[in-house]
């Protein structure tokens, strides 16, 4: 399991984040607070507060190649 924090500034990031996760194979869920949604389901995302950062929970043993394309959305825990 991996966890990482992201956060998205225009709505076609939200897009290009779905078909990212899409692509991987295991579970990954986006928290917000007490919400968890699935990672893959645009709805579930724009279900949450999308203006405080998220963290990304990627579960498998597989995960560097996800976390490598999800760079751009990455911002730095404080």
């Amino acid at each position: 399991m991996n966890v990482l924090t992201v956060a998205f500034t225009q709505i076609s990031q939200v897009q290009e984040f779905v078909n990212l996760t899409s692509q991987y194979p295991n579970d990954v869920d986006l928290v917000s607070g007490r919400y968890t949604v699935d990672a893959k389901s645009l709805l579930g995302i724009y279900s949450l507060d999308l203006r405080k950062p998220l963290q990304v929970v990627i579960f498998g043993d597989n995960s560097e190649q996800l976390t490598e394309k999800l760079k751009p959305f990455l911002v730095e825990e404080c």
